[in-house]
């Protein structure tokens, strides 16, 4: 896998450290030619364990010789180190036959799926905390629970995908759906739901809830009047 924003961010950052290692490398240089009596080799050793802190070690040449500082970019050591840049080394302990790398790399980036519903359930729409059970059993029926409620909430994710509307701003938008009864003068009374807008009607009554109206329905037909709803 290579990301190529992963591998320009990698790149800004090599060269960043070793912008630094040059300005580190000027300041020794300095301190040396105002003190005479300064060790040329521990600057040296000084700068060398910088470059290995800052992990560029293996494509500068830092040198000394005569009160002077040298640093070199060794350029095919830097190019060789630069190949990976933007790619993951995903490493697992199952076989090929097991599971091959295209596999393993769809189950990696499925982590962010469930990275997402553990976010969810736990700080996100559902808040499965505080719990206020003591008991083994009830506590795991109250995780339950909340598991069921998610796959809900995935549901109505994959209804809504094609209005480009999430869970939360579509439920929102269905509490001003109601159920409105109507009470003629000279016949029973019947429930009905007055006719929604059209992003309403997009998220109440999708293909796969076209019984949507008749299941909620009472008595009577579904009233074409208008509804404030938006």
């Amino acid at each position: 896998m290579s990301d190529p924003v992963r591998a320009q961010e990698v790149k800004a950052n090599r060269e960043s450290k070793l912008a630094k290692l040059q300005v580190l490398v000027a300041k020794q240089h300095h301190y040396l030619q105002e003190h005479p009596r300064a060790n040329t080799q521990r600057a040296v050793q000084k700068l060398v364990a910088r470059a290995e802190k800052l992990r560029i070690a293996d494509w500068v040449e830092l040198t000394g010789a005569e009160r002077t500082l040298t640093l070199t970019v060794q350029e095919d050591a830097q190019t060789a180190a630069a190949k990976l840049d933007g790619c993951d080394v995903l490493k697992t302990d199952l076989t090929s036959a097991q599971a091959p790398k295209e596999l393993v790399h769809d189950r990696y980036k499925e982590l962010a799926s469930v990275e997402s519903a553990f976010r969810t359930c736990k700080t996100g729409h559902l808040e499965v905390r505080p719990i206020f059970l003591r008991l083994a059993e009830r506590t795991r029926a109250h995780a339950f629970v909340v598991m069921l409620a998610y796959q809900i909430i995935q549901y109505l994710a994959s209804c809504w995908n094609p209005f480009d509307c999430t869970v939360e701003a579509g439920l929102h938008a269905l509490t001003t759906l109601c159920l409105v009864e109507v009470a003629p003068k000279n016949a029973p009374s019947y429930h009905c739901i007055p006719t929604p807008r059209a992003f309403m009607a997009q998220l109440a009554f999708p293909v796969h809830w076209r019984n949507f109206a008749h299941s909620t329905e009472l008595r009577g037909e579904v009233c074409p009047h208008s509804s404030k709803a938006s």
